[in-house]
């Protein structure tokens, strides 16, 4: 049975919870072995990416509790002393 987006973004959000930070370098990588090629592509930089639906549906699911630092690349919960919106830069 194939994934959906979904799937993909409940299973990084629950690597999160493992971790408390999840590297987007690691989590392409993990999401092409674990889920297949349908959930990530090559950018125009030729790098691997996570599609965009992944990525909304992870927004959708962790919006108000996760934020991206932009500096590192990396996912994390949020902080009292976190600016507002999702990107944060550091």
């Amino acid at each position: 049975m194939k994934a959906t987006a979904l799937e993909v973004a409940k299973w990084m959000l629950g690597e999160l919870n493992l971790e408390q930070i999840l590297y987007q370098e690691t989590a392409v990588w993990e999401i092409q072995e674990k889920f297949g090629g349908s959930f990530v592509y090559e950018n125009d930089r030729g790098n691997l990416a996570i599609s965009g639906e992944v990525l909304s549906e992870f927004k959708n699911i962790s919006e108000d509790i996760v934020v991206w630092i932009n500096g590192e690349r990396y996912w994390r919960f949020r902080e009292e002393t976190d600016e507002p919106g999702r990107r944060q830069d550091y």
